[in-house]
């Protein structure tokens, strides 16, 4: 009976504080968000720079992980904020969406696939997939269902753990794979990368703020969530 209450106490008082040092000083202090792979590398330090220039006193630490891993975290009070490539379940947690990404098959410039295949074709190819947990990857799980494809049918050559390693195995041509157009902006601009369509998918998804629906968000966090939900 104590715990729940005393939590409440000391959220409280934390609030407290901060409020009389935003009254003093301002806005600043520390915000440490958690994020998936895309997000917070392709998409948060943009927002967090913008941030302090309004607000040059706070700071910034992004900590990067897959979703899986970044949504628990907030749901066991490490985290106050994570941002997320896709919803994993989870009880007292709130998802909000804030932008949307576009998921492209992606394949080596030198690779002779033409502008634009079937998925059939494409199970025939060697594909790389992220591990499991990924926002990404679980984003490419649920589309496929949702058009009567699915992943059990590729031809998965290698699992990776990080966007960075799928976009240098993909230009090293060991296969093709679905990645974020956020993550490959540089690779399509220089051509070292080249977007196949992949004809009859619509590969669009949500990045998500996740954070508990019970805890109220220091006054900092709160300005940051808004800004990111209403840019």
């Amino acid at each position: 009976m104590l715990y729940p209450r005393a939590m409440a106490i000391l959220e409280d008082l934390r609030r407290l504080e901060e409020d009389i040092n935003t009254t003093r000083q301002g806005i600043s202090g520390e915000l440490v968000i958690g994020a998936s792979t895309i997000p917070g590398t392709y998409i948060l330090p943009a927002v967090a720079a913008s941030f302090k220039n309004e607000f040059p006193g706070i700071s910034f630490e992004i900590r990067i992980n897959d979703s899986a891993k970044i949504v628990n975290a907030v749901a066991d009070n490490a985290l106050l904020i994570g941002v997320v490539g896709a919803k994993i379940p989870s009880a007292g947690l709130l998802f909000q969406p804030f932008t949307e990404d576009e998921l492209i098959l992606a394949a080596a410039a030198a690779n002779p696939l033409p502008a634009a295949i079937t998925m059939e074709e494409l199970y025939d190819l060697p594909f790389i997939v992220r591990e499991r947990g990924s926002g990404t990857r679980k984003s490419i799980e649920v589309l496929l269902v949702q058009q009567n494809y699915t992943l059990d049918r590729f031809n998965i050559c290698a699992t990776l753990g990080s966007s960075a390693s799928v976009k240098e195995a993909i230009k090293a041509n060991l296969g093709v794979s679905i990645i974020s157009r956020h993550a490959l902006r540089d690779e399509l601009a220089n051509g070292t990368i080249k977007d196949i369509q992949l004809s009859g998918m619509k590969m669009k998804r949500n990045f998500y703020m996740v954070t508990s629906r019970k805890r109220t968000l220091p006054n900092h966090y709160q300005m940051f969530l808004e800004k990111l939900l209403n840019p």
